[in-house]
């Protein structure tokens, strides 16, 4: 272990070691929340512009955030999203575009049925009605696209701001909020969609604390590489010494 070859061998696992160990440690700074967002705080009723700015991603902390905003509804927008579970229960999301500025929109959902028919007379009494609408609700991150059924390619079954867009009109240079509202309160003959305050946040991410505990574990693995190697070869040299010293006395 002191012949050159193996100190050489030494420094290149320290200098591995080092990295994993630096690795390690930024694993746990950001498993370490140390300033969570206090107890409750989604509840607080909050303007949507003071929460999230058009055509960003919603951050963590705030999703299921109660924000109230005012708009326009643009008719014709109003569409329905399949597979939509309230307490259980399998139904529509009626969901419309409400215009908030001069070219800004957001996707909010309006109510829940369990009835398609329900769902498509609340769209027929949504576009004969007033076109101005002040809205609660909770801020919730898109759900992403997936490719609608064979036998039914107009369907949606995620609530997704993008996917709402493509049906949309008037969006010509239109900046759009990428989470969507849930209202609080339905309109229309649908039921209030089921939105219960989420969960408070854990200041602990247990995920990369275990990432850390594996860069540790990496970083020991280095110095038992080289010391495995070293004594491979010592070893090796004492077999091949033996063997000499046995044919000397043949």
């Amino acid at each position: 272990m002191l012949r050159g070859r193996w100190i050489g061998m030494l420094v290149l696992c320290l200098v591995v070691a080092g990295v994993f160990a630096w690795l390690g440690q930024w694993q746990l700074e950001r498993a370490i929340e140390t300033d969570p967002p206090p107890a409750g705080v989604t509840e607080q009723l909050r303007p949507l512009t003071d929460v999230v700015e058009p055509g960003v991603y919603l951050p963590e902390p705030l999703v299921g955030q109660q924000v109230e905003t005012s708009g326009t509804w643009i008719a014709d927008d109003f569409l329905v999203v399949s597979s939509r579970f309230n307490d259980g229960v399998e139904g529509y999301w009626v969901t419309g575009q409400l215009r908030v500025a001069e070219r800004t929109s957001i996707a909010v959902a309006i109510g829940w049925t369990a009835d398609r028919d329900v769902a498509d007379a609340a769209i027929d009494e949504l576009d004969s009605g007033s076109s101005s609408a002040t809205i609660t609700g909770r801020l919730i991150s898109d759900e992403g696209t997936a490719l609608p059924p064979e036998d039914d390619p107009q369907r949606m079954d995620r609530m997704s701001p993008a996917a709402l867009l493509s049906h949309w009109h008037d969006t010509d240079q239109l900046d759009v909020y990428r989470p969507y509202l849930a209202s609080v309160t339905a309109t229309a003959g649908l039921a209030d969609i089921a939105s219960p305050a989420p969960e408070e946040m854990s200041p602990v991410n247990w995920l990369n604390v275990f990432y850390a505990v594996e860069w540790a574990i990496f970083a020991g693995f280095a110095f038992y590489l080289w010391y495995r190697l070293a004594k491979d070869a010592w070893e090796r040299e004492v077999e091949e010494f033996d063997d000499a010293a046995a044919g000397e006395t043949a």
